[in-house]
């Protein structure tokens, strides 16, 4: 479960920072799950929330594990 959770975790703290990166670099697709995710015309607060769930996630498995 804790490696689940670190797994987790890292996917959406590297997939909100590629959504940042795309946002504010045209042209950068790292990540393409992220724009299912996210709702149009919110895109800052949308993948900035998913990096804090991912550290939010990652930061009990490191603990724990």
């Amino acid at each position: 479960m804790k490696t689940l959770l670190g797994y987790l975790g890292s996917v959406l703290i590297v997939g909100g920072a590629s959504g940042l990166l795309s946002t504010w670099i045209e042209g950068f697709r790292l990540f393409g799950f992220v724009r299912v995710l996210v709702p149009a015309g919110h895109e800052i607060a949308g993948y900035s929330t998913l990096v804090v769930l991912g550290v939010l996630l990652a930061l009990p498995a490191a603990r724990h594990g």
